[in-house]
């Protein structure tokens, strides 16, 4: 088929060509849909270099799992949800990265003076870190996309192929081997990082 034919096939009939890996639908179906995902992407982050690799994440997405779309997938429909849902997460995972900042801001202003005068704030880190690094590999992995990358037990199973019990039982016994080692700072670091 010809490239100029791809332009007038409906979206259906291009879901069909993509499924079977056809690239030029692919291509026909990019390039008749990118700007408008772009643009709700962009009416909610109003920033251009995120917007556009949200777009690129959908579409590369799309590319790859081209063969588990739907016969009668609405594209429009489809590539809308997928902006929604990965500006949702972005801002989701943006959050939790201020709230963590804060909390250590917060930390900061608050904590006893003693405490803080035993450990720099900089060496606070670093133990946390160590401490953390210590973990065994997976426990660690789980660990870090839980309260550094803030993914919930769900999200962290679905990533791993685990179920969420495993995630959740993980996640308990990190904060059974880490929490006893930061008691001397009175419990404020813990229920920081480790509540």
């Amino acid at each position: 088929m010809e490239a100029t034919s791809y332009k007038n096939l409906s979206d259906p009939e291009l879901v069909n060509l993509l499924r079977k890996g056809q690239e030029e639908a692919f291509s026909v179906l990019y390039q008749r849909h990118w700007a408008t995902v772009y643009q709700q992407v962009y009416r909610i982050l109003r920033d251009d270099d995120e917007s556009r690799d949200i777009i690129q994440e959908i579409f590369s997405t799309l590319w790859l799992k081209r063969e588990q779309l739907a016969e009668d997938t609405n594209m429009g429909a489809f590539l809308y949800v997928q902006g929604r849902n990965r500006v949702f997460n972005l801002i989701a995972k943006q959050q939790v990265r201020r709230d963590y900042i804060n909390s250590i801001a917060q930390f900061m202003e608050q904590a006893d003076m003693n405490a803080v005068d035993l450990l720099e704030e900089k060496e606070i880190a670093i133990r946390i870190e160590q401490e953390i690094n210590q973990l065994p590999p997976r426990m660690r992995e789980i660990f870090t996309l839980s309260r550094k990358e803030g993914h919930s037990h769900r999200q962290i199973a679905e990533m791993l192929g685990l179920s969420e019990q495993t995630v959740k039982k993980q996640v308990q016994n990190a904060l059974k081997i880490i929490r006893p080692k930061f008691q001397n700072l009175g419990g404020i670091l813990a229920l920081l990082f480790f509540g």
